[in-house]
């Protein structure tokens, strides 16, 4: 086996996963760098290193020969951006020479998603390290969409009548495993990466009660009602921030863009919400 030039993180979560498993497919070698090697997917012309994110030095030594890196965000925490610079600053150490990094769709300092704004700053950092770069803007995972519904079967927050044009995870893996493995003509860019559509959280619930089997609503929660409707769960300030804000993100027409980028990359039109619920109960 050639010795690879290209590294995945996050290759035991899903996007991660699935780029790996699409290079693998297409014969390209890869390393994957992951925290438990005893998770790390069995991939046929792929390699494993074992770095996280936080450990400066150790991802510098798990990069060591390599040109390209898919950058998969760290999980959501208060750290997340530390660990971001620890990374970049790790990956520019070993002579990694380009960063495809899974941003966020109208990341901004100021953005409405609060966690954009992490996104954003992280986009900095990889711009400032002298590396060439990609980034994929993702808009809200219409995976998840099912988990916003309550056990009443009612999705709450303050969306108001605002569009989201949703993406599925597969869409994104996909397009990112395209870019590695010809980075070069990707360098410099900034994708955002969309479904087919822009939908309502109202029209959000009347597919998946199609997609689901069964009534799904949606009810117009003030920002107030939000905050206090999510107290029934123990968490840190800046998370119910995030929560409330996916809500107020879409309320402020910041995630309605549809964008052409995934069949551009892939070949493919992208999946729309309906036909991930289909292909689900395959």
């Amino acid at each position: 086996m050639s010795q690879p030039t290209i590294a995945v993180t996050g290759a035991t979560g899903f996007i991660g996963g699935h780029a790996a498993r699409t290079l693998a497919d297409a014969g390209v070698p890869a390393r994957l760098l992951v925290r438990n090697p005893d998770r790390a997917p069995k991939l046929a012309a792929a390699e494993v290193a074992v770095a996280a994110f936080g450990d400066q030095s150790g991802v510098e030594r798990a990069l060591q020969g390599i040109q390209t890196v898919l950058m998969v965000s760290a999980e959501e925490s208060a750290t997340r951006l530390a660990e971001h610079k620890s990374f970049i600053d790790g990956a520019a150490a070993a002579g990694v020479r380009h960063i495809v990094y899974t941003s966020f769709m109208s990341a901004a300092p100021d953005a409405v998603f609060t966690l954009a704004r992490d996104h954003f700053a992280t986009e900095e950092l990889i711009k400032d390290s002298g590396m060439a770069w990609t980034f994929l803007r993702d808009n809200f995972y219409l995976d998840f969409m099912s988990r916003m519904v309550g056990d009443d079967g009612v999705i709450r927050g303050p969306a108001g009548e605002g569009r989201a044009a949703l993406v599925s995870r597969g869409d994104v893996a996909t397009a990112a495993a395209a870019i590695l493995q010809n980075p070069d003509a990707h360098a410099g860019r900034s994708y955002e990466l969309t479904g087919p559509e822009a939908l309502t959280m109202g029209e959000v619930a009347e597919i998946l009660s199609t997609g689901l089997g069964r009534t799904t609503t949606f009810h117009n929660e003030s920002v107030a009602e939000a905050y206090e409707s999510r107290k029934a769960w123990e968490a840190p300030q800046w998370q119910y921030d995030a929560w409330v804000s996916t809500y107020t993100a879409i309320a402020s027409r910041a995630m309605e863009h549809v964008s052409s980028s995934v069949e551009e990359i892939t070949g493919h039109p992208p999946q729309s919400l309906a036909e991930f619920l289909a292909g689900a109960e395959d």
